[in-house]
């Protein structure tokens, strides 16, 4: 699975308030033995890994650090495009969950 983090960017975003800039994972495209998956059936998959937190303020302290995989509402979130790769700012409080590995 191809993961993007900041390092590789040449613009960088720093979300503000209690947001966080996630990265969908992307659906496959393609199956092991190589079908091709049409769009309309590959949808959109409900987690992301965290590319950039907001800093704490004295009465927030975020629960996600960067690197994070976490559990993502199907709609919701801003979308943003840093250096060509979309992205989403979600406040916090709508992320469902931290997947642990």
């Amino acid at each position: 699975m191809f993961s993007i983090t900041a390092r590789y960017l040449t613009k960088s975003i720093r979300p503000l308030g209690k947001r966080v800039l996630i990265r969908r994972t992307e659906a496959l495209k393609e199956t092991k033995t190589g079908i091709l998956i049409p769009e309309q059936a590959q949808g959109k998959l409900n987690e992301g890994t965290v590319i950039a937190v907001a800093a704490a303020t004295s009465d927030w302290k975020p629960s996600v650090k960067v690197g994070d995989t976490v559990l993502l509402n199907e709609y919701g979130g801003t979308a943003v495009k840093v250096d060509g790769v979309a992205m989403q700012l979600f406040n916090e409080d709508q992320l469902l969950g931290i997947v642990e590995k």
